[in-house]
């Protein structure tokens, strides 16, 4: 619940408490604090009871921690019904940015070397990305037309 409060804070936070409270009534607060959790929690637990009572039995195993997108995310992405750990094991992401940058500089991968080796030798289709663009000539800035 408090994960995010570090030791500094919780003294600074404790501090605070005493001199807001007073060390007479302090004790009294936490019992009171302490208290006012455990009646929240009772009925977050009531009401989730109540939920899944009236869902009916085939949502019996329901978690309401998966109504978080990530979470449903997650669950559905491990559930392997669809292959996707066959697919996500067979995708070679070292290969693929191999390609890539070979396309970019203009040689050829084994594979595509592979495949053009059946096909014409030309150099048909491939852009020379080192070739600077031509520089394109601005009109003249016309004041009265802005």
């Amino acid at each position: 619940m408090f994960n995010d409060i570090g030791p500094l804070e919780l003294v600074a936070l404790v501090v605070l408490a005493v001199l807001v409270f007073g060390p007479e009534k302090l004790p009294k607060m936490i019992q009171d604090v302490t208290r006012t959790i455990r009646k929240i929690r009772e009925f977050s637990e009531s009401a989730k009871a109540d939920i899944r009572d009236e869902l009916g039995p085939e949502f019996k195993d329901f978690e309401f921690e998966d109504l978080n997108p990530k979470t449903f995310i997650r669950k559905q992405l491990d559930n392997d019904e669809l292959g996707l750990k066959e697919i996500r094991n067979g995708f070679d992401m070292k290969k693929e940015m191999a390609e890539i940058t070979d396309a970019v500089h203009g040689r050829e991968s084994e594979s595509a070397s592979s495949s053009t080796s059946s096909g014409s030798s030309g150099s048909g289709g491939t852009v020379d990305m080192t070739k600077k663009p031509e520089q394109l000539e601005r009109p003249p800035f016309d004041a009265d037309a802005t």
